[in-house]
């Protein structure tokens, strides 16, 4: 009998492989992507702050809140309801941080975790937030040898956005979704916050004039938000 199972392996390596492919299936379905939003919260003090998160799919797990102040580790705000914090959700997979009166010092990272995956937006609570400071820079003349160059998008901000913000870029009125990659905003000895941020282009379409947009958002609405261009053209000596 043992040397009937020792010849007649139970599982052949074509089962083992099926069986290996399927578990890496199945762990690619059980991973739950977070979204929330907006990404930058700007609010006067004293006001209501809603913050949502999406889990994309319900898991059995509850959605828990942290916050981070730059430089400190995160701290755990709540799961249920507090004098100052409220939790709730729409449905088993949209929620909601609600702080009932902002005070300046809730500026900070705020996350919402599950089991396996967790997502943040930025809280800016002010009763003055100035606009940021936005430079652009071209591609060096070495770059534009070259098929591939890159753009340079400087952003001053303010002492009193804590140093959040979102970057974003967007190529003939169109938002881009790669080739950029975005520092941490570093404190100036001003107290001012600056961020670089990099996004590669084709020598083609620089040449062909496409207007390429940073913009930085301190908030959702419109009037939070800041762009500087950059054309082919601007850079030509007249």
């Amino acid at each position: 009998w043992l040397w009937f199972l020792l010849s007649k392996p139970i599982f052949s390596l074509r089962n083992l492989s099926l069986m290996y492919f399927l578990c890496m299936l199945t762990d690619v379905d059980a991973v739950i992507v977070l979204t929330q939003t907006p990404p930058v919260h700007t609010v006067s003090t004293g006001q209501e702050v809603v913050l949502k998160c999406n889990i994309q799919r319900y898991d059995g797990n509850s959605v828990r809140w942290y916050k981070q102040v730059p430089g400190e580790a995160p701290q755990y705000v709540l799961r249920f309801s507090s004098d100052r914090f409220n939790s709730k959700s729409s449905s088993n997979i949209d929620y909601q941080f609600i702080i009932k009166q902002a005070e300046t010092g809730d500026s900070a990272q705020y996350y919402c975790q599950t089991w396996d995956d967790s997502a943040s937006a930025a809280l800016i609570v002010t009763s003055n937030l100035p606009r940021p400071v936005l430079t652009v820079f071209p591609p060096s003349s070495a770059e534009l040898q070259s098929n591939k160059a890159s753009l340079v998008c400087l952003s001053i901000l303010p002492s009193e956005s804590k140093g959040f913000a979102d970057v974003s870029w967007l190529a003939g009125g169109s938002p881009v979704s790669t080739g950029i990659s975005t520092s941490t905003a570093v404190q100036q000895p001003d107290h001012t916050f600056q961020i670089s941020s990099y996004l590669a282009i084709q020598t083609s379409d620089w040449n062909n004039d496409q207007v390429y947009t940073c913009r930085v958002s301190l908030g959702s609405q419109p009037d939070e938000q800041t762009e500087k261009n950059m054309t082919m053209s601007d850079c030509r000596i007249k």
